[in-house]
């Protein structure tokens, strides 16, 4: 059955020329505004926009539905105006991207604190920049830059990349070949043990080792978890090793269920930036956002 916003959403797209827009004017998240494009693309049989990088232009028929419904919604719209006023602010709602575990570990306990609705959406970080580009997300937390000319990045904290084990490890072995600066022992040392990893991501370990030894590991995890966190609990006052963020396993390290084995022959730090779109309208949510993720990282960094 053909839902009466999904016109409204047309009609907006079309007016506003972009999703953003679209968005913007009718107080609600672009993903809904994609979804009832999509919804309403569907229902009648054909496209109604061509896709470009820059606007939403309208196809033949699609510009032969505007003149159709645009008579009917105007009226809808002002009988809307003239029969339900209300001084109330429609209540804002931003999309944010960013990795699973910095969401779990800083925004997750503030979610119901926020005066606004929220969308989380977890991804790789060439993703979210594009999203992000797009419209489809209004702030992302991220290692990486992209060459992108509507988008603002500024740095906010460090993540520390290093290789840490299971309290009950034995790393005696590691240690001395370590201390002899053996890389050859020290390789063969690490190949026999047990490594987690994720599904998502094997860039840590992939950089890490390149960075340490000049080449791509040459073995696979014997485990692979949803995400770090997971890695985390796994070897936590057990055995195996992983190369992760620093920052997720502080307050193991502290009580000594997660060992530091090793931070590498040179440290590896990744600089974690927000980034937004230079034109929002969201910016006092984003701030808000910001202030939270600043303070909470300050605390576990």
């Amino acid at each position: 059955m053909v839902n009466l916003e999904w016109f409204r959403t047309f009609k907006a797209i079309y007016e506003t020329g972009t999703l953003t827009g679209a968005a913007d004017a009718l107080y609600i998240s672009q993903p809904g505004v994609s979804l009832h494009l999509g919804s309403l693309e569907a229902y009648v049989g054909y496209k109604l926009f061509d896709r470009t990088s820059r606007k939403m232009v309208p196809t033949e028929r699609g510009k032969v539905l505007y003149n159709y419904v645009l008579e009917a919604l105007t009226k809808l719209e002002a009988a809307e105006e003239l029969f339900h006023k209300s001084t109330e602010k429609e209540r804002p709602t931003i999309s944010v991207g960013m990795c699973f575990e910095t969401f779990q570990f800083t925004l997750e306990p503030y979610l119901s604190t926020l005066p606004f609705n929220v969308i989380i959406k977890f991804g790789d970080y060439p993703q979210m920049l594009a999203d992000l580009d797009s419209g489809i997300l209004d702030l992302i937390v991220t290692p990486q830059k992209g060459d992108y000319r509507n988008l603002a990045f500024k740095p906010f904290s460090k993540e520390r990349i290093v290789l840490v084990a299971g309290g009950k490890t034995p790393t005696q072995d590691f240690e001395e070949v370590l201390r002899l600066q053996d890389h050859a022992a020290m390789q063969d040392w690490l190949r026999q043990q047990t490594w987690y990893g994720t599904t998502a991501d094997m860039e840590h370990l992939r950089r890490f080792w390149k960075q340490n030894f000049g080449k791509r590991p040459d073995f696979k995890p014997n485990y692979i978890v949803p995400n770090l966190s997971s890695i985390i609990r796994c070897i936590s006052g057990g055995q195996g090793i992983a190369v992760i963020p620093d920052f997720l396993s502080k307050k193991e390290l502290s009580s000594g269920s997660i060992k530091l084995l090793w931070q590498g022959h040179s440290i590896i730090e990744n600089t974690l930036h927000f980034g937004m779109r230079k034109k929002t309208t969201y910016a006092q949510e984003i701030s808000m956002i910001e202030e939270i993720l600043v303070k909470e990282m300050s605390a576990i960094v």
